[in-house]
């Protein structure tokens, strides 16, 4: 499966060729500090303009504990670019999702190779995005199944077949009827659910999930979930 990259990503990932592969590596490892902690605006408000030094992007960077290096590597670095600090947010914010939905799809090592290959980079920069992907994507599909909300999920299902087969007003009758007894469980916490429904309903039932498991594998639907992811 590739990962399929709106205009919008390939511009804000369009300046890592230009910049050192240390920068990428720091900009990646950001990236992931901010699917742990989340992003924070206060890094660069006050820096978004385009007169913002270099040094006022790697002080916020550092005083909010999110670059690793030291500053004056990360002067020496983005000094030589004069890069803004609203490059250096779209920058961080691109890595974030290509690394986030490559690891939610637990894209392969080829596939993601394939996937960034329409961004032009160069086989250097590929190879260091490749292997930040796959140092990371573990911590990265743990830390989004603790971000997704907890919902009941299945645990068990017993099922019983009643028929009725006459009664006072109808001596011969076949009725049949299915009593289901659903286990979900919920936080750790085992929920039952006791539901009843004759064939015909549940065959309808069964029909509408196998058509809508369908539809979720066609071009259109998958078009329409890559834009609500």
């Amino acid at each position: 499966m590739l990962l399929v990259l709106s205009d919008e990503h390939k511009e804000h990932l369009g300046f890592l060729p230009e910049v050192d592969s240390a920068v990428v590596g720091e900009f990646g490892r950001i990236a992931v500090e901010f699917l742990r902690k989340g992003s924070n605006p206060k890094i660069y408000e006050g820096a978004a303009s385009k007169s913002s030094s270099a040094s006022l992007i790697c002080i916020k960077l550092f005083m909010y504990h999110i670059i690793f290096m030291p500053v004056q590597t990360c002067l020496a670095l983005t000094g030589k670019l004069n890069v803004t600090a609203e490059i250096v947010q779209h920058g961080v914010e691109g890595l974030m999702y290509l690394l986030s939905e490559s690891s939610k799809l637990m894209i392969s090592e080829v596939d993601f190779q394939d996937s960034v290959l329409v961004l032009g980079f160069s086989e250097e920069l590929n190879k260091l995005l490749l292997q930040l992907y796959l140092e990371n994507r573990k911590e990265i599909r743990l830390i989004l199944s603790e971000l997704a909300p907890s919902m009941p999920h299945y645990h068990n299902l017993e099922w019983r077949l009643d028929a009725q087969l006459a009664s006072r007003a109808l001596r011969q009758q076949v009725k049949p009827v299915l009593n289901l007894k659903l286990q979900l469980d919920d936080n750790g916490t085992r929920r039952t659910h006791l539901l009843q429904t004759d064939p015909a309903t549940l065959l309808h039932l069964i029909q509408e999930l196998e058509r809508a498991l369908a539809e979720v594998k066609t071009n259109h639907c998958r078009r329409i979930l890559r834009n609500i992811k």
